[in-house]
């Protein structure tokens, strides 16, 4: 994860609004971290709480299993886009009073969560499915 906060500390310095690189707010990483904790919690901790639950329909089409896979880490976007955005909002606007910073927010949460889900789904929803089912043959071999 801390590569990862480093990636977005770079890219924030690279992308950012203002001409003069300035350190990230604290604050910042502790949104990125935030963010990346939440997406790895519903990438690995959520499928198999989430998939009991689902229809048994869905065993049929896809599996309970591979949809909550799919579905989990997509889901979650909903709630840590804001934070990804609020963390780079505090670089690009120090001074930003609370009203501007929850406009801006809400204005590119839409757009933004749909990217991130575009994003998340083939590393870890489509990745997980794969990788859940390459780990569960391997098992089986070393218990045979």
């Amino acid at each position: 994860m801390s590569l990862g906060l480093y990636k977005d500390s770079q890219f924030a310095q690279m992308f950012g609004t203002s001409a003069i690189k300035r350190s990230i707010p604290a604050a910042s990483y502790a949104l990125f971290a935030l963010r990346d904790s939440m997406t790895i919690f519903a990438s690995f901790n959520l499928p198999p709480v989430v998939a009991p639950m689902l229809s048994e329909g869905v065993e049929k089409a896809v599996g309970r299993a591979s949809l909550a896979q799919i579905m989990a880490p997509a889901a979650v976007q909903i709630l840590t886009t804001p934070l990804h955005l609020w963390g780079l909002d505090l670089y690009n606007r120090p001074r930003a009073s609370l009203g501007e910073r929850v406009s801006l927010v809400g204005k590119n949460w839409a757009g933004s969560t749909a990217a991130r889900m575009g994003r998340i789904v083939p590393a870890f929803g489509f990745g997980g499915v794969v990788n859940s089912k390459v780990r569960r043959r391997l098992m089986e071999r070393l218990e045979e």
